[in-house]
This record gives C-alpha cells, sequence and structure tokens, in this order.
C-alpha cells in the first residue's frame, strides 16, 4: 500500500490541470524544496503551471515556477506563443485584482453613480498633478457609470508632509470632499485618526506601484499614468456618452 501511494504521489504532479491547486503536503513538499534554495522564502500559494512539468509558485503577486522533480527554479513570464497571451501577466492581474479586493471598499475614497456598471481602483497621491488632471475626469467616468476607489498613495513615503496631507483627507469629516481640495493645491487641516494609508502604501509596493496615479482594472490589469477617459472607457469595453467624451 505504500508502494502504491509513493507512486501516486509521483505520479499525480503530471496529471495535474493547468490551475489545479496542489494538496496541503505537496504544496508544503515544494515550500520545503524552495527554502533550500532561498531561506525563509515565504510562499502563499503552489499550484499546475500553465505548462506541463512545471509548478506555479506564487509569493504575494510574484509568480515563479519550479518543476515537478524540485531542480530547476524559472523566473520570468510564460507565454503562450500560439495564443499571444502572456499567461503570467493574465496570472498576476487575477492575484493583484485578489489583494486590491480583499482591502475592503471601507478603507478606500468611493465615488460613485448611482447604478455603477464598472469600477476602477487608483492609487493616488493628493500631491500628484496628474492625480490632480485625473480627478477633474471623475465626473465623466461617473457618468459612463464607473465607480471610482481611491487608495490614498504618498509616493514620498510615510512620515512625509503628502503622509500626512493624506492621512488628514481621509480623518476629515468628508473624504470626498477633501481629496478634491487638497489635489487642486487647497489647505487641509491637520486631522489625526485610525487610517489605512500605511496600509496602502504597503499594498502599492507589493503589487508594483511605482507612479501615480496607478489605475486598476477590475481583472487585476494596472495602467499605469494619467490616460483620458475615452481610452478608459475602451479598456472597459464602454461606448463613450457625451458626458465622458475629452472636450
Amino acid at each position: 500500500m505504500k508502494a502504491l501511494c509513493a507512486l501516486v504521489a509521483i505520479l499525480l504532479p503530471f496529471t495535474l490541470a493547468a490551475g489545479e491547486v496542489l494538496s496541503p503536503e505537496e504544496a508544503d513538499a515544494v515550500k520545503q524544496k524552495l527554502a533550500k534554495v532561498v531561506p525563509g522564502i515565504q510562499v502563499d500559494s503552489v499550484r499546475q503551471a500553465p505548462m506541463a512539468g512545471f509548478y506555479e509558485v506564487a509569493l504575494g503577486t510574484r509568480l515563479m515556477y519550479m518543476t515537478h522533480d524540485g531542480r530547476y527554479l524559472l523566473l520570468g513570464d510564460v507565454v503562450d506563443v500560439e495564443q499571444r497571451d502572456n499567461l503570467t501577466e493574465v496570472r498576476r492581474a487575477e492575484l493583484v485584482a485578489t489583494r486590491i479586493d480583499a482591502v475592503g471598499k471601507e478603507n478606500m475614497i468611493v465615488i460613485a453613480p448611482d447604478q455603477p456598471s464598472h469600477h476602477i481602483t487608483v492609487f493616488t497621491d493628493v500631491d500628484c498633478p496628474y492625480c490632480a488632471k485625473f480627478h477633474r475626469d471623475v465626473p465623466k467616468l461617473n457618468a459612463a457609470g464607473i465607480e471610482v476607489r481611491y487608495l490614498l498613495f504618498p509616493r514620498s513615503g510615510i512620515g512625509s508632509p503628502s503622509y500626512q496631507r493624506a492621512v488628514s483627507v481621509w480623518c476629515s469629516d468628508d473624504p470626498i470632499k477633501w481629496v478634491g481640495i487638497a489635489k487642486a493645491g487647497g489647505e487641509v487641516a491637520a486631522k489625526e485618526c485610525n487610517n489605512p494609508v500605511k496600509e496602502s502604501i504597503q499594498l502599492g509596493r507589493e503589487v508594483g506601484i511605482s507612479g501615480t496615479p496607478a489605475i486598476i482594472l477590475e481583472n487585476g490589469r494596472m495602467i499605469p499614468g494619467y490616460v483620458p477617459p475615452p481610452r478608459l472607457l475602451a479598456e472597459l469595453g464602454i461606448a463613450p456618452s457625451a458626458a465622458a467624451r475629452e472636450k
């Protein structure tokens, strides 16, 4: 019986379907092999990779691939040449979307129409000129049915003046109002309270934010930098209404 179980353990990885999650025992075995190469590595999940003979290993939103025998480790993107799809980018976007969803809207500044049909999450800095330009487009996006969710991400880091302004916006009596005032260059009264700004910075760094605004679509795909409403609507598959078109 033990011999049969051992044989199954050897053959099972090669019969897994792409994306199939490993059993806890199999995942632990992969983690132990990785720990020998990278001591202290924190693995979040292990599953069958899109290509045969490899495991997909997720570390937060970062991905690597290891052969079933544990001998080889691949760092880089997997591309389906026939379909012309970057499978690593697709999977990474899924992981990003999961992390963003886990934040919860209660930890975001949400500007929404009455009946949103889509949403975007935007890492934003209250002192970023292009974030201010994006904010002026929010009414057009709302008119097109898009809910805008802000995660405060002061690029200058924790403890900086921009960080303090972001905290003050969050702790104000009306964050939606005061985020607009701050982005327009207005003074914001200093406030302190329990706030998610530090966590937003950490999340942004985890998912690879290097500048603002950084727009995350519903599927987790990131659009770095400012983009005008028509292009953003096209990315979401929305025909622009008159209110959403650029003047």
